[in-house]
Order: C-alpha cells, then sequence, then structure tokens
C-alpha cells in the first residue's frame, strides 16, 4: 500500500507544478501580469487565437487531476491507518516451558513486629496459630 501512496503522491507533486505553471501562463484580462512574463504572448503563436481557451481547458482538466489525486491519497491514508494495526503490530505469542516443580520459598522473610524464630529452615512450616490468653474480670 505503501508504494501506491508514494506513486501517487509524485502524480500530485507533478500534477500540482503544472496546474502553477499553468495558471501563471495565462494572460489576465488586462493583458498584461504574469502571464506576458511566463511566455503568454509565445503561447498565442503556439496554439493560435483559442490560446485562453487551450489554457483555461488545461487548468481545468489539472483541478479535477489534482482533487481527485488528493482525495485519493486521503482515503489511502485511512486505508493504512485502519489496516496498520492488524497484523504489523501485533508482539509474538511465546509460550513459556511448563515448570515441574514449585519454585522454593526462601528460608528468610520480611522481619516482622512478633518473636524471632531460631527454629531450622528444616521445619519451618505454617505455625498454627496461638490465641492470646484471655483475662478474666471478677465483679
Amino acid at each position: 500500500m505503501s508504494l501506491v501512496i508514494g506513486i501517487l503522491t509524485f502524480v500530485l507533486i507533478i500534477t500540482s507544478l503544472f496546474l502553477v505553471l499553468v495558471v501563471l501562463m495565462q494572460r489576465a484580462k488586462t493583458d498584461g501580469g504574469m502571464g506576458s512574463a511566463m511566455g503568454g504572448g509565445s503561447m498565442e503563436s503556439t496554439f493560435g487565437a483559442e490560446t485562453g481557451n487551450v489554457l483555461s481547458g488545461a487548468t481545468i482538466k489539472a483541478a479535477i487531476v489534482f482533487f481527485i489525486v488528493s482525495f485519493t491519497l486521503y482515503l489511502a491514508h485511512i486505508y493504512q491507518v485502519k489496516h496498520h494495526d492488524a497484523g504489523d503490530n501485533k508482539l509474538p505469542a511465546i509460550t513459556a516451558p511448563a515448570s515441574l516443580a514449585p519454585a522454593p520459598v526462601p528460608a528468610t522473610s520480611a522481619p516482622s513486629a512478633g518473636p524471632v524464630s531460631t527454629a531450622s529452615p528444616a521445619n519451618s512450616g505454617p505455625q498454627p496459630a496461638t490465641p492470646p490468653p484471655v483475662e478474666s474480670k471478677k465483679p
């Protein structure tokens, strides 16, 4: 798709330059200005008395090509943006190997507010919780 966009952009640039030159070559209503400086007088000898009609027709056709190519480029850019995420932007799926044994739990843990146990690592399993002593009040 980017090749088509590149070709259409080149065609748009060439059409734009042609359109600018054709507009500058036209004679003004007062028979002066840039039209005579850009060769408007020699155009009359080339195309005859119909010079104004030929240049006006070329201007109209170049403007039509300019707008068609511009709109096509607009649609091509929209198409490219919408379909760019479909296949180019996906991350590859990587499957992790299945682990056979659970990961070992580290023997040291974060310090706690309670008393420090000096039990050996072999006996460091979950300890049963002991409830705090209950004080009874006599009336």
